[in-house]
């Protein structure tokens, strides 16, 4: 069974098989817009990885082959110390889940993979500075360290050096940050993983655990009870209608019939037997 489609092999119409977003970026690639390479591990994956609570025999062997297509499509290689891929790692599902996974962004940096960024655009600043956000995304969504520890940790570093903006930090103090970062997660007894497919599948891991985070409940919970709600105000509505359209008929088949006109004779009528149907009525033209 397939488990791994490249974009151009999926389609709009399989929404329950890649989520909403695999579906779509599919549907762009097809019809040619610039979207750029990629994959999506499908949700049958998932539903298997919430039973046995890890990931299928084979899986990871299925991404490295899809990422050297990908690597052979955009000219760098996911790792490469001299011209490295960087990936995101983002979440779908067949409905829009507002509350699952934040979007992992410049997956496969490391202090190899830094260096050679460096090189390539000559902008330790920038580098570093996507490398320290990289290192505090991953820790908070991927190994549960919140990000309020690495917060911290920056706006002390800012306020040592006398700035209130993110960008006044230099390329040297943001990367001394990034080691400050790993012994933060040092400190909470894991080590930051330097493998960037280690990273990638932890980043793959924690896209399947995100379907049951707190966010992700509460949104499903928030939206059943709306949905139920919603149902409930539609049959309330209905059965308001209904109650009106029944009490209706049942007044006008025992309210008595207006007074006959002056004109209303017998001898005027000439559907008699149409117009005299009502007792009442028949009384009164006689």
């Amino acid at each position: 069974m397939k488990r791994v489609y490249l974009f151009e092999e999926g389609s709009a119409d399989m929404r329950d098989l890649l989520g909403g977003k695999g579906a779509n970026l599919a549907e762009m690639t097809n019809i040619g817009l610039p979207v750029p390479p990629g994959f999506t591990i499908t949700t049958d994956v998932c539903r298997g990885y919430m039973k046995r609570l890890r990931l299928p025999d084979g899986l990871m062997q299925e991404v490295r082959e899809k990422m050297q297509i990908v690597e052979g499509r955009v000219g760098k290689k996911f790792g490469d110390p001299h011209n490295p891929l960087l990936v995101s790692v983002r979440s779908g599902a067949k409905f829009s889940m507002p509350g699952m996974m934040d979007t992992i962004l410049n997956l496969g940096l490391n202090d190899a993979t830094a260096e050679g960024m460096i090189r390539l655009t000559n902008n330790p600043r920038f580098v570093y500075d996507a490398y320290r956000r990289f290192i505090m995304m991953f820790s908070d969504v991927v190994m549960d360290i919140p990000k309020r520890y690495f917060e911290a940790r920056f706006d002390a570093l800012k306020e040592r050096l006398g700035v209130t903006q993110d960008t006044d930090v230099p390329a040297d103090a943001l990367r001394e940050l990034v080691g400050e970062f790993k012994q933060i997660v040092r400190d909470f007894g894991k080590e930051f993983p330097e493998d960037p497919y280690q990273q990638l599948e932890m980043a793959i891991e924690a896209v399947f655990r995100s379907w049951n985070n707190e966010r992700a409940v509460i949104y499903r919970e928030r939206e059943k009870f709306r949905t139920t709600w919603a149902r409930h105000a539609m049959c309330r509505r209905w059965c308001l209608a209904t109650w009106a359209t029944i009490l209706a008929r049942a007044w006008r088949s025992h309210a008595t019939p207006p007074r006959a006109s002056a004109s209303c004779t017998a001898s005027s009528c000439p559907t008699r037997k149409a117009r005299m149907s009502s007792q009442g009525c028949a009384r009164r033209c006689r």
